[in-house]
């Protein structure tokens, strides 16, 4: 009972940011994203008898602690859906996205252990059950499923039953590249899970920032059927200052920013007055996302290289949901 799969992170155009209940992961806003195809996570689960307790590898290396313990409350859940609780599992993850820097880690890692583990375990999932699932292991994991443009419908259910990914638009239909700009790869002070909570309970911004989502869903989604780049960025680039601004208004007040972030968001407005269209959109973490057209990639690597903190620019297409191995 062994299976193996690869599922991509994908990075949100319009920010999941905040839940209505902290069990089900359920949101308080629906949100849209990209899945990339330069990173990844793959995942070996194989379900063994014998085994008193489950085993979990992250990258060749044992892990312990919290990180353990969300994986193997997935497990409980797949276990669970097949009848078998008592069969425990070796989890083996290969992951090329820097962990908890603001890269959907946690997205990719979920995804590919849901397909794995269902598969693993002998269950036959659609790919609207199998986005269910991964929601309650990492929220945007539920997006990953799909392959290029994909929207998490937050739903109006209390037992998550409407709350899943939906396709919006393949990796084909549109040719939209993403430059992550690596500043950090440290862990970040304050978690996506505990940044939500906290922004969600304390920050009088907050309730702007739910009322301004379905207009930027619905334009979002003209756009990217009507492949209008500027109007797709620059709701984008929006959305995500309106996320981070409700952290700002947090009690105590907090931010994933680091001096570099506002150097590389400065240095993007600078390449659209010099006629390079490009956006970004930053997530929980220092670490920005350039979305810009495959004719300007050149001249956008070179741009962002050149600034100072910067470690690393890694250029990204659209890419495929779920994949088994």
């Amino acid at each position: 009972m062994k299976a193996t799969a690869k599922a991509h992170t994908n990075i949100a155009l319009i920010k999941y940011w905040g839940k209505r209940d902290e069990r089900l992961i359920l949101p308080t806003n629906s949100s849209l994203s990209l899945t990339l195809d330069g990173f990844s996570t793959t995942t070996t689960v194989a379900f063994q008898e014998g085994l008193s307790e489950d085993l979990f590898m992250l990258d060749n290396q044992l892990v312990e602690g919290e990180a353990f313990r969300r994986v193997t409350k997935f497990l409980d859940l797949i276990r669970q859906l097949a009848g078998k609780e008592q069969l425990y599992a070796k989890v083996n993850s290969i992951n090329d996205v820097p962990t908890a820097a603001g890269f959907a880690s946690s997205a990719s890692g979920f995804a590919a252990l849901a397909a794995a583990g269902t598969k693993a375990i002998g269950l036959d999932l659609d790919d609207q059950a199998l986005s269910r699932l991964t929601r309650q292991g990492s929220g945007s994991a539920c997006r990953s499923i799909y392959g290029g443009f994909a929207e998490w419908e937050m739903g109006e259910q209390a037992d998550g039953s409407d709350s899943f990914a939906v396709p919006i638009a393949p990796a084909r239909h549109w040719d939209v590249r993403v430059a992550a700009v690596v500043l950090s790869s440290t862990m970040k002070k304050v978690s996506s899970r505990a940044g939500m909570k906290r922004t969600v309970e304390t920050s009088p911004f907050y309730s702007g920032w739910i009322d301004s989502i379905p207009n930027d869903l619905k334009q979002i989604k003209e756009a990217i059927e009507g492949k209008d780049f500027e109007k797709a960025g620059s709701i984008a680039e929006a959305n995500c200052l309106k996320m981070h601004a409700t952290t700002l208004a947090a009690n105590p007040p907090f931010t994933y920013w680091h001096d570099t972030t506002m150097r590389v968001m400065h240095a993007i407005q600078d390449m659209r007055a010099d006629g390079i269209p490009a956006y970004f959109t930053i997530d929980a973490g220092p670490n920005v996302k350039v979305l810009y057209l495959p004719e300007d990639e050149a001249r956008v690597k070179q741009r962002l290289s050149e600034i100072s903190g910067v470690s690393d620019v890694i250029l990204s297409k659209p890419g495929q949901g779920i994949s088994y191995l």
